[in-house]
């Protein structure tokens, strides 16, 4: 998404007063902005550098800057929760989502997902995105097309369960944002290139953990690798510097596994005691 050096008409921008609060809208020629410290003239933003300094009609400064991803994200409508943008970012480099690249996600939810996806593959690639709900694609369709300011063309969206559609077999990444994961992976085996990365995006640990042992089931993928982030501000003021009382903690694990051409060879591994359900009066044998 191409932008100019100054504001223009169309752009989401954010005022940020002496107290840190942050009030966003779309700049549009002829409008007024309110608060109730007054008000703002869009015509007195629009033209401007950003980091400038306007004038509220009753003095109040504010700086004045375009919304970052991470700001539009958190503030945009939803109809599902969002993956946040500490996850997407890890999407977009664990699953090595690169310029160009062909991209299928099941799950688009609120399509906050979507747009780190359209933004990584740039105008090259392709994102064909999947929501079951027709509700929640409606939001995503809106949400995207606001944030680049038209409908990429290179983004297509279907209101199906990703089971139920005949998808293409070159994509180069497939993204799954979805209840019950382990119930696709043979249309992500069928979607995706040899040594394509599939990543899958859970909330819970039984989800993680069922999840995982189909991937390693299935015999299509890579041993699967699976991790969560933590992200703790600081605040700093002089020599007071300390973690900040609250932190963005669990949201979600990623799964990230790469398609075979042939049955990937088994990790040797000693199961722990417990770990998988004895069947037939089998032993787990530790002593290997």
């Amino acid at each position: 998404m191409k932008q100019n050096i100054e504001l223009q008409e169309g752009d989401r921008v954010q005022l940020t007063d002496e107290k840190g609060k942050l009030y966003s809208f779309y700049l549009k020629s002829g409008s007024q902005w309110h608060s109730h410290k007054g008000w703002i003239n869009h015509d007195s933003i629009i033209g401007l550098l950003e980091g400038s300094v306007v004038l509220s009609s009753n003095g109040t400064k504010y700086q004045v800057m375009r919304q970052l991803l991470n700001d539009y994200i958190l503030s945009m409508p939803r109809g599902a929760t969002i993956v946040y943008p500490k996850d997407s970012a890890l999407i977009v480099g664990y699953a090595d989502i690169f310029p160009g690249a062909k991209v299928l996600e099941a799950g688009a939810g609120s399509g906050a997902l979507s747009i780190s996806l359209l933004r990584a593959i740039g105008t090259e690639g392709k994102l064909v995105s999947i929501e079951a709900r027709d509700e929640f694609l409606e939001i995503a369709k809106e949400n995207v097309r606001k944030y680049f300011g038209a409908a990429p063309s290179n983004w297509q969206t279907y209101h199906s369960q990703v089971q139920d559609l005949e998808v293409d077999s070159d994509f180069d990444r497939v993204v799954y944002d979805m209840l019950a994961p382990w119930d696709a992976l043979t249309v992500a085996a069928k979607a995706l290139k040899p040594g394509g990365v599939i990543c899958c995006y859970v909330a819970t640990t039984t989800q993680l953990s069922r999840t995982a042992e189909a991937i390693k089931e299935s015999g299509l993928f890579s041993e699967p690798e699976s991790f969560e982030s933590l992200i703790r501000y600081w605040h700093h003021e002089g020599l007071a510097v300390r973690p900040q009382h609250s932190m963005n903690a669990h949201t979600g694990f990623l799964l990230i596994a790469r398609k075979m051409a042939e049955p990937p060879i088994k990790r040797r591994r000693r199961p722990a005691k417990g770990a998988y359900s004895l069947l037939d009066g089998d032993e787990v044998n530790d002593k290997d």
